[in-house]
């Protein structure tokens, strides 16, 4: 009980005001945890705001078109959340009457919902003893016991597991697992963590041993892979243009695009006009392309990084079903074509 008491008080010294800290029900504590697995709290709130905002009850998120819920988490990223999201509002809504499940075990049965969520909704909301274990987690305890075990191997995540569940405050699970993300977040930093005035700092192996910098330890990820993306934005008479929704497993599943040439280096114009997609859009001569950005812009992701050029066509006809340009910003789109747009559209521009 020593580590617990000793975190609980830091926590009601240290803690941020953050909104779903000021409530216990599960659709705002189950909102506010998808949307900040892999983000930063600064970048997620203003987020979690607009979502309650427009949808104040689970009934109302699960009755907005995927579109909508897709356009208001544009620029968050890791769009599979905002699928997943919505599609367990819809189960909550419409299969349990809007009520969330209230244990561990069956909040993990929800799309979407893993270990780290499940026992964040399971501890906070029905005060459930079982431990979280997130980034911060991990980083806190590997620095203060000395654990090099890879965080993202089986044997590391059990281990983890183990020791966060073997600390957790048993009587006050909600208040300790947040105090311990709050402290990796604010004070054992990933960089330059508060050392000289931190409470653990009589206890902490990593200190002793000169190791900060080197835990938690994790294994290397796998290659980041360069893609090659060529959009063909077309301008169209009347002001219109083509638009394409994304589908499959491949990145931004369900948002939408201007129509798109993967190819395996950068490329130049008679280049891209020989692949056969490009063929299949534009028949015959009677148009102009012109490449709107000499240098690429760069698009990293978590595995992949991405070398985006936009071409701009002109033509009279339209290939496929088109879209107004003054409406293209109403649809989902990554923020790769988001930022396009917003400058492309600019009166500066036009």
């Amino acid at each position: 009980m020593v580590f617990s008491n000793i975190l609980i008080h830091w926590y009601l010294q240290n803690k941020r005001d953050l909104p779903w800290r000021k409530t216990h029900e599960p659709y705002h504590i189950w909102l506010s945890e998808i949307m900040l697995q892999q983000t930063r709290i600064e970048q997620g709130l203003p987020y979690y705001y607009k979502f309650i905002e427009a949808y104040p009850t689970v009934f109302d998120l699960a009755n907005a078109s995927t579109d909508e819920v897709m356009k208001l988490w544009q620029g968050l990223g890791y769009y599979s959340r905002a699928r997943n999201l919505h599609e367990t509002s819809k189960y909550v809504a419409n299969e349990l009457n809007g009520k969330f499940p209230d244990t561990y075990k069956s909040l993990l049965k929800l799309k979407g919902v893993g270990d780290y969520t499940a026992s964040a909704i399971a501890s906070i909301c029905y005060n459930e003893p079982v431990a979280v274990v997130d980034g911060n987690v991990y980083r806190v305890l590997s620095r203060i016991y000395g654990i090099d075990t890879p965080i993202n191997s089986t044997a590391g995540v059990k281990e983890f597991k183990s020791l966060a569940t073997e600390l957790l405050n048993k009587k006050d699970p909600a208040t300790f697992n947040q105090a311990i993300m709050e402290f990796g977040a604010l004070h054992c930093k990933p960089q330059n963590p508060y050392c000289e005035t931190c409470p653990f700092n009589d206890k902490c192996l990593a200190l002793k041993d000169s190791s900060i910098k080197e835990l938690p330890v994790k294994l290397k990820k796998t290659k980041v892979k360069k893609r090659y993306f060529n959009y063909l934005v077309f301008d169209l008479e009347n002001n219109e243009t083509i638009l394409e929704q994304r589908s499959g497993k491949g990145i931004w599943n369900g948002l939408y695009q201007f129509p798109l040439i993967e190819s395996e280096k950068l490329i130049g114009k008679n280049e891209l006009k020989q692949y056969e997609s490009f063929i299949e859009f534009i028949e015959g001569e009677n148009y102009s392309l012109e490449l709107y950005n000499e240098d690429p812009v760069i698009h990293k992701l978590s595995h992949q990084h991405l070398f985006t050029r936009f071409w701009l066509v002109n033509s009279n006809e339209a290939p496929k079903k088109t879209v107004s340009l003054d409406k293209v910003l109403d649809y989902p789109v990554p923020v790769l074509i988001g930022n396009f747009l917003n400058e492309y559209l600019s009166d500066d521009y036009k």
